[in-house]
């Protein structure tokens, strides 16, 4: 007996007759963000190359807000932007194509978290591989005298 698929995008708001028809729905929507995405990395308007808070002022709250929410400060909003799409390809990917929405809980559950640990793992370590070889290369005494 074959297994019938969530034939629904959009949290039920857009429904289809047929999986084919899903599949080029899905496929169309993934196409408009990609365009949109390629648009915006071509153009690059001027007010989203702009960071979209500046530092915070004062004392101890403000370092603290500095320090924890830098990422944030600091990013442009095209950047911003960029990420956001970025997720919801991956979203519609997985959950549609890879049929993850069919799955159990447990193994949806299964596999996110375990590609939320990794990629914070290899952020981490991007970090602190990128720290090190900054003062290795930014050092008074240092011999090494190229970029790359």
């Amino acid at each position: 007996m074959a297994h019938a698929h969530n034939l629904a995008i959009f949290r039920g708001r857009l429904k289809f007759k047929s999986n084919t028809q899903k599949i080029w729905g899905v496929l169309i929507l993934l196409s408009i963000v990609t365009a949109v995405e390629v648009v915006l990395g071509i153009y690059k308007p001027e007010s989203l190359m702009t960071p979209m808070l500046g530092e915070f002022e004062g004392g101890f709250l403000a370092t603290l807000g500095n320090i924890f929410l830098s990422p944030i400060i600091y990013m442009k909003s095209l950047n911003l932007i960029f990420i956001v799409l970025t997720i919801v390809k991956a979203y519609y990917i997985t959950w549609d194509f890879m049929h993850m929405r069919d799955e159990k809980a447990s193994l949806r559950r299964m596999v996110v978290w375990t590609a939320v640990f990794l990629i914070c793992y290899l952020i981490f370590i991007l970090l602190q591989e990128g720290g090190y070889v900054f003062d290795v290369y930014n050092t008074g005494d240092t011999l090494i005298k190229r970029d790359f």
